[in-house]
């Protein structure tokens, strides 16, 4: 049976069936803070899938980047006196450092956006040579009637795009676009801003333009899947899908793969909240397989809310899997986890069928190593 994971843009769950080597671009982070859960959460699913698709005997290269070219940056960075690049790599360190304590495989690249302006401007001038594009001021932007399944991933109507566009930065009242969803893709730098040379003129990329040319330049003009969280599905993967198949002429994305929001004090999660779980705050009272397990137990798409109890029950079913280390793998296990992952990654599946196996006696190593957590360290 082939693996079925959910994909957002056909709203249901299908046969994931990519060749020998997998084609992979997730989202990252925008480095201006410290790793909260939400963070984890995401890249822990796809981190389960890649170890899933290894185990099946395929090759996953996977591309994660950083937006270090962005506006959340910029403010912070104003905030606390400090260049914006400087900033960026204390946090990616942080991040680095996290996702190493849980476990998380190395990627293949982690590519900052700022590296990528040489590839950005060519891919904008390709979309404006395709007309899907036009200069209007001092701004470059993508025009959406030009690309007629403009809202195949996400699904929304039009109001709701409006409705997100103009809470997650789209500027829908800007008075040089010809359509409210119209988005940027080249624009003004601040005085304070960092500001490359173009035929448009001085500027910096859009928020979404940065992930098409680095996926375009790290993994070629298809990839197999492409993740982040779910607040990513509009505007970004939507505007990213539609300039970089105005730019090709070729299917961008085969799998559409998004991870639900964390919520807290009956909110999701946000840095404008402030209601955060960071990562290093928990790793300094927990070991972090407990925290890594924590997380896998609740299932990628479902949203949940954090619990202080979570950390305390996830050690308690930490210390029982430990207790297994000694007792004999007859190899069945590792299977039954096998088929709750090809489930749309069931990882809540799978370790209540490890917590079973632990009570009848059997070995939980091999089955908790498939979701990345080692019983037995050096």
């Amino acid at each position: 049976m082939p693996m079925m994971l959910f994909d957002t843009a056909r709203q249901d769950i299908v046969p994931f069936s990519p060749p020998e080597e997998v084609l992979m671009y997730v989202c990252g982070i925008t480095p201006y803070d410290a790793t909260h859960l939400g963070h984890a959460a995401t890249f822990l699913a796809y981190d389960v899938l890649i170890r899933r698709l290894i185990d099946l005997g395929h090759r996953v290269k996977c591309v994660r980047n950083v937006t270090d070219v962005d506006d959340p940056l910029f403010a912070k960075a104003r905030e606390l006196g400090v260049h914006y690049l400087d900033l960026a790599a204390g946090e990616e360190a942080r991040f680095n450092s996290d996702m190493e304590a849980l476990n998380v495989l190395p990627v293949h690249s982690a590519p900052r956006a700022s590296s990528a302006i040489p590839d950005i401007r060519k891919f904008i001038q390709a979309v404006l040579d395709a007309n899907h594009a036009y200069v209007s001021g001092d701004s470059v932007y993508f025009d959406v009637t030009s690309f007629a399944s403009f809202g195949a991933v996400s699904g929304f109507a039009e109001d709701e795009m409006h409705r997100l566009a103009a809470l997650r930065g789209g500027n829908v009242e800007d008075p040089q676009k010809r359509h409210p969803l119209d988005f940027v893709l080249w624009q003004p730098s601040a005085a304070d801003e960092p500001a490359w040379e173009t035929p448009w003129g001085p500027g910096r990329p859009g928020w979404h333009v940065e992930c098409s040319a680095l996926a375009l330049r790290e993994l070629g003009e298809h990839v197999h899947l492409h993740g982040g969280g779910s607040d990513l599905i509009f505007p970004h993967h939507e505007c990213e899908r539609a300039q970089s198949e105005s730019a090709t002429g070729t299917t961008f994305v085969d799998h559409w793969m998004h991870a639900a929001l964390i919520s807290k004090d009956g909110e999701k999660m946000s840095k404008s909240l402030g209601n955060l779980v960071f990562i290093d705050a928990l790793r300094n009272e927990w070991d972090p397989r407990t925290i890594r397990l924590g997380i896998i137990s609740n299932h990628y798409r479902t949203e949940w809310e954090w619990s202080e109890q979570l950390m305390p029950t996830s050690q308690e079913r930490l210390q029982n899997w430990l207790s297994s280390v000694d007792y004999e793998d007859d190899g069945t296990l590792i299977d039954e986890v096998r088929l709750a992952l090809d489930d749309d990654l069931d990882t809540p599946s799978a370790c209540a069928k490890i917590d079973a196996a632990v009570q009848e006696g059997r070995n939980a190593g091999p089955a908790a190593s498939l979701l990345g957590i080692e019983l037995i360290t050096n």
